[in-house]
């Protein structure tokens, strides 16, 4: 049985935009590449790769299937790990 992701998220990460943001960010970094790069390569400006990263917009299937190509990477990589993070436990608090 599938798990269900909320729209408003976990407590873990917050919304799926924050998580996605989160998730963009690991990949750019890991391939050592700056927002402004990012944004270059792709035809973003970079203060809206930014936006993404923090969570302040949302990306469109179409952002979305752009920037894996940009990155080299598929556009499922980027929502797996989003559907990975949004699902992993709520960590208990004393």
């Amino acid at each position: 049985m599938e798990k269900s992701v909320s729209a408003r998220g976990s407590a873990r990460g917050g919304s799926p935009e924050q998580v996605f943001g989160r998730v963009l960010r690991s990949v750019r970094e890991s391939q050592a590449l700056s927002q402004e790069e990012l944004g270059f390569r792709s035809g973003y400006h970079r203060t809206y790769i930014g936006q993404l990263e923090r969570g302040e917009k949302s990306a469109s299937l179409r952002t979305i299937v752009n920037l894996a190509a940009t990155l080299n990477i598929r556009p499922s990589l980027l929502i797996r790990r989003m559907e990975r993070d949004l699902s992993k436990p709520v960590p208990k608090t004393l």
